[in-house]
């Protein structure tokens, strides 16, 4: 297939695309060149912004789109309506936030969806980010019909993760001591490793696939305490403190911000680490294991040289004053 990708050199497009070469298939790259330019020298690469900037592509055509990129529907629609005629598949990479009830288990693809009141809002935020996803996928699904395909994941993870999510356990447990948890060890969890979604969104679009799948990770048994125990194997000499959450609060330390993947502890989120993903399953998704993106994840983690404030984590210094308090 020849494949035009807008972004692909950040983290889930990125691991597209390395599964779209090593399957051999053609792949052009659109992106602004402000991070991975220097990344697939086998692949064709036009610079430029999504956002005013299409006329760059000239008058090629491509088998497929994929568009890992698209946050905001006026931007998404550019895209969809000039490439309407010269691709077969438009495949746009959405999010489970897009579903309304966060609360709520098992949750489909044909599940409600979360709306905003002004649809001209182009501010993402966690208020904001889910809506927009939706009315993106309704772009695509209007330009393309029965020739969309819409992938929403969950929680992400794997080597060239910029969120520091994952990758903040997977650090802090490696480096041992005592490591502050939230006392939640049974919150439900799902999550994918990136390099497994990419791959299977290459196979979809081989397959021919089209319409929506979740694409968020392993089961709906897995949990916060699972993972931990995989990143654990990375240092078992890391001694595990588990913390009430209400300690936890009077102590300032919030939850999914500081310490990251953790849900509210009145259970209001955990639904969205239980949907349901079997379509995808049957169509060929298939998961690695939590120990072998954590061992991966790690390897990648210690190679990075940009020191920049991660968006996501607990701060060692305060870690330490919190973790005095407790036996």
């Amino acid at each position: 297939m020849n494949l035009l990708v807008l972004g692909g050199t950040v983290f889930v497009g990125r691991h597209f695309v390395e599964a779209a070469l090593a399957r051999g298939h053609r792949v052009t790259l659109l992106h602004r060149g402000q991070r991975g330019a220097d990344l697939f020298p086998q692949a064709d690469r036009i610079l430029a912004d999504r956002d005013g900037g299409l006329d760059a592509l000239g008058d090629r055509t491509w088998d497929a789109v994929v568009d890992c990129c698209g946050y905001v529907p006026r931007v998404v629609r550019q895209s969809a309506q000039a490439l309407r005629d010269r691709t077969n598949r438009y495949l746009f990479v959405s999010t489970i936030s897009v579903y309304k009830g966060s609360d709520q288990p098992g949750m489909t693809e044909d599940s409600e969806l979360a709306t905003i009141e002004d649809e001209t809002v182009e501010e993402i935020t966690g208020e904001t980010y889910g809506a927009l996803k939706v009315l993106c996928e309704q772009e695509v699904q209007s330009a393309y019909g029965d020739r969309a395909l819409i992938v929403r994941p969950g929680l992400v993870i794997g080597p060239n993760d910029p969120t520091n999510r994952f990758t903040y356990w997977v650090d802090r447990l490696a480096k041992g001591g005592r490591v502050l948890l939230p006392n939640r060890p049974s919150q439900p969890m799902q999550l994918i490793d990136a390099r497994d979604m990419g791959l299977w969104m290459v196979l979809a679009l081989e397959q021919g696939l089209s319409g929506v799948y979740n694409a968020n990770g392993q089961d709906e048994t897995l949990t916060f305490g699972d993972m931990v125990a995989a990143c654990h194997k990375l240092n078992l000499g890391a001694q595990l403190v588990w913390a009430d959450p209400e300690f936890l609060a009077e102590n300032s330390v919030e939850l999914w911000q500081e310490l990251p993947l953790v849900l509210p502890v009145d259970g209001s989120g955990d639904g969205m680490q239980q949907v349901d993903n079997s379509k995808a399953r049957n169509a060929g998704l298939t998961f690695r294991s939590w120990e072998v993106s954590a061992r991966d994840t790690l390897a990648w983690r210690q190679t990075v040289t940009d020191e920049a404030t991660p968006r996501f984590g607990l701060d060692p210094d305060k870690e330490a004053a919190v973790l005095a308090k407790l036996p």
